[in-house]
């Protein structure tokens, strides 16, 4: 750190080498925070005894949602503010800034809720994302077939849009003026829903099945592509009668189109991406790479431009097999050095972290505590299977939040080797501070029996 603290300042390195340089660091020493906790406020069930009435008791642990975590947003602008969806159709606000700055023990409590009810959602939320320019809105999508628009301040409703089918995911653009929502829905026609004319304008045909994943493309406003259980993967211009314009052909290692267009591109009708569902989409920041995750345990990278498969090879480690969106997190092209990306993968249990575009696995980051979870509800008590249900990117190089189905938040804090060395110093002299505490309470305690001692007369007879 010195020493490029010093080329630093003789010109050696200059200013945007240096930041890559921190922020590569930075996102490599990505570590488990155990003690950065999410409080919910919920209680357990009261409990009912041989026919006796219930009474209440205290909880014995804490949990975001009490019957598990589906989903998860992160404001891009500050990152700031958290959402989370639960199992129970609740959606929760939380403040990341409350934390301290430095601090590896915190827990947090939200600062807004909007729970099950008539107006609200009925069954567990699927899919939560902010509005494109600003966190004053966002978007949230549930198994009742619902996607509805609420204010981040007030947390009241704004608009409610009926798909009569259920939403997997939902996605909306970063950049487009359109104001087009995607929805991956059980019926095999991506649905477009626009927030302006807040009406369902059209839809996408193609796939034969339900579509689990949708991911706009982040610098084209018209380019969207989409997952199906049928194991194909189309790239689609929603500006085109016709809609789509590729598919992506596992067995494609050259590219034979370009998906801006796909000018002069063809593909074939009986392309497939994957032998499983495609249940995870996604693209890298600058538009150069798609990557997808599927039920067949791949994970692929495609070259945007061609649709070439890159042959990225990720192992035997992969473990995917949930009718749902699966959350891929790749890290932003600007924190590294060139095509050095990180891909942090929800392996059920870990996140497993690899190198892009090389497939090389880094590191696991284990999820503490056992592998099944209790989880309550109003019906009382069940065990699950605890898994990631999604993940969070907190920009610019703050982690990563992860939910999961036992009812936790978990975060995940870069922690350097100069942090843990000083958290190391810090615990040494808390011990050696309480050492000296309890040597000098023990002396005074010797002093005091002393002092008893030799103040009581003592008479020889």
């Amino acid at each position: 750190m010195n020493q490029l603290i010093f080329d630093r300042s003789t010109g050696n390195l200059g200013p945007n080498a240096f930041a890559r340089i921190q922020t590569t660091q930075l996102i490599h020493a990505i570590l488990p925070a155990p003690k950065v906790k999410f409080n919910g406020g919920e209680k357990p069930p009261a409990t009912v005894a041989s026919g006796t009435e219930a009474r209440d008791y205290e909880p014995t642990k804490i949990w975001a949602h009490q019957t598990g975590v589906s989903a998860l947003s992160i404001d891009r602008f500050d990152g700031k503010i958290l959402l989370s969806g639960g199992a129970d159709a609740s959606t929760k606000v939380w403040n990341l800034d409350q934390i301290p700055t430095g601090a590896s023990e915190y827990t947090f409590r939200p600062t807004g809720m909007i729970p099950r009810s008539a107006s609200a959602h009925q069954y567990g939320i699927t899919h939560l994302s902010f509005y494109p320019f600003d966190s004053a809105a966002f978007l949230s999508s549930s198994y009742d077939h619902h996607l509805k628009l609420y204010s981040t301040e007030t947390l009241q409703l704004s608009a409610d849009f009926d798909l009569d089918s259920v939403i997997y995911s939902h996605a909306v653009s970063p950049i487009a003026q359109h104001l087009l929502v995607a929805c991956a829905t059980q019926h095999p026609a991506v649905r477009l829903v626009d927030l302006r004319s807040g009406a369902s304008t059209h839809s996408l045909a193609g796939h034969h099945g339900a579509i689990l994943s949708v991911a706009w493309h982040p610098n084209v406003e018209h380019i969207l592509a989409s997952g199906c259980v049928d194991g194909t993967i189309r790239v689609w211009d929603v500006r085109k009668s016709s809609g789509a314009v590729g598919l992506l052909d596992l067995e494609d290692a050259i590219g034979m189109s370009t998906i801006h267009g796909m000018a002069g591109g063809r593909s074939r009708a009986s392309a497939k991406a994957h032998t499983g569902a495609v249940n995870g989409l996604t693209w890298t920041d600058n538009g150069n790479y798609i990557i997808s995750a599927a039920h067949d345990e791949r994970i692929r990278v495609w070259d945007a431009a061609t649709g070439a498969n890159t042959l990225a090879s990720f192992g035997p480690t992969i473990k995917n097999g949930h009718l749902s969106s699966l959350p891929i997190v790749v890290s932003p092209t600007a924190l590294t050095p060139p095509m050095k990306e990180l891909l942090f993968f929800p392996n059920e249990k870990e996140i497993l972290v690899f190198e892009l575009h090389e497939g090389r696995l880094l590191k696991r980051l284990k999820v503490p505590g056992p592998t099944i979870a209790a989880v309550r509800s109003r019906t009382g008590e069940r065990n699950i299977r605890n898994r990631i249900t999604a993940m969070a990117w907190r920009e610019p190089v703050d982690g990563i939040y992860s939910a999961h189905s036992d009812g936790q938040i978990r975060a995940w804090i870069p922690r350097t080797e100069e942090d843990i060395q000083t958290d190391r110093e810090e615990e040494e002299e808390g011990k050696t501070h309480g050492e000296d505490e309890g040597g000098k309470r023990k002396r005074n305690i010797l002093d005091d029996v002393f002092r008893d001692l030799t103040r009581q007369k003592i008479s020889f007879g």
